[in-house]
């Protein structure tokens, strides 16, 4: 097997990770990215996406066009993408019903590591320019308690199956999607359709999935463009808000819960799997640390 062929299934394995997250109500795709070193990638080759790259299809060609697009790299990873999130959505709902202490501990270990990785090259503690830190700061915990916000809101109801109010859904959680820490499958929940989207892909209910799937794709072109503009700017702050918006959320994946509120083990009405939760949140964790370290060897081999 080339080295080509071998870079082109582990970006396929890359997109299916990326869908496992998004399965979960409480994990983002996005996080996923950052951790697995695709995600700059992703967002630029996504802004790409205007009108004037359809002009350059008509004017000079599919090549031209394919390039400028990166479209290789973005068909591999969203035919992982979607190849997950259609096998492994029914799933995540049979998994979250039956095993939500181990499932969370073992999600909650890989969000924690990834804090770290996340914040790794910025400057958050670097306490030598006064005014950078108090605006590092300022920025962490204003994205913290947006993001904390946003994943404390009150399911809605009875809108579940309009078409109208499934494209704007769509389009909001598209928008979640690549944004480390705001899990578009949560928004989902939030908005009362995690159930219909994940049973309309399950039972191919194509009216839904056409409606939400232009939703999602009018939400990604948009917003990555607004991302990387960040990113091209300010790099170092866009990474410190983001890590803002998963340490916001990470409350959303606290294994042990009574009625959405979350509890110590020793107050868990059923068994509480205590010793398992630690044991999977350490292999979470310690994943997260080989993916890294897996992703430096790669680039080092590219260089």
């Amino acid at each position: 097997m080339n080295s080509k062929s071998s870079e082109n299934i582990k970006l396929y394995f890359k997109g299916m990770a990326m869908g496992v997250a998004d399965a979960f109500p409480g994990i983002s795709g996005g996080t996923m990215a950052l951790i697995l070193g695709i995600y700059k990638e992703l967002i630029s080759s996504i802004s790409v996406i205007n009108f004037s790259l359809f002009k350059t299809l008509k004017n000079e060609g599919f090549n031209e066009f394919w390039g400028k697009l990166n479209g290789t790299f973005l068909l591999i990873l969203f035919s992982g993408i979607i190849s997950s999130l259609v096998v492994f959505m029914n799933i995540a709902s049979y998994l979250i019903d039956n095993f939500p202490v181990l499932i969370w501990s073992f999600f909650l270990g890989l969000v924690s590591a990834s804090i770290y990785i996340i914040l790794k090259p910025t400057d958050l503690f670097n306490f030598n320019k006064t005014q950078n830190i108090l605006i590092n700061w300022l920025l962490l915990l204003s994205s913290l308690y947006i993001s904390y916000l946003l994943t404390s809101l009150p399911e809605i109801n009875n809108l579940n199956e309009n078409l109208i109010f499934i494209f704007f859904a769509g389009l909001i959680a598209s928008c979640a999607m690549i944004l480390p820490g705001v899990s578009g499958s949560y928004i989902l929940v939030i908005l009362g359709l995690y159930k219909t989207i994940s049973k309309a892909l399950i039972n191919l209910e194509l009216d839904k999935i056409v409606i939400f799937g232009f939703g999602v794709i009018l939400g990604l072109t948009s917003f990555s463009k607004l991302v990387k503009w960040g990113f091209d700017k300010f790099p170092n702050k866009i990474l410190i808000a983001m890590t803002g918006l998963i340490l916001g959320s990470i409350h959303k994946l606290w294994p042990w819960k009574s009625n959405e509120i979350n509890i110590l083990p020793t107050n868990y009405s059923e068994y509480n799997y205590l010793i398992e939760s630690i044991v999977l949140f350490i292999i979470g964790f310690l994943l997260i640390f080989l993916l890294e370290k897996t992703n430096k060897n790669q680039n080092i081999e590219k260089d």
